[in-house]
């Protein structure tokens, strides 16, 4: 039940370019280039997201990704 409630916030806040935790904007996060068509995008509590370049979206990084 609470990922039921939780889930749409964390998309709804990737959707507007912010961290699920903290809600600092991810464009003001450490990037580094991963590949041609994702960065790793690093925010100021830990968390790592990937931009992916061709969508202009992001996603939080899985274990393979990192």
């Amino acid at each position: 039940m609470f990922k039921t409630i939780i889930a749409p916030i964390q998309s709804w806040l990737l959707l507007r370019g912010q961290c699920v935790a903290c809600g600092m904007p991810l464009g003001k996060g450490k990037v580094e280039k991963k590949d041609a068509t994702s960065d790793k995008v690093t925010c100021k509590c830990g968390r790592i997201f990937i931009y992916d370049n061709i969508k202009k979206s992001y996603h939080r990084a899985l274990f393979s990704e990192i």
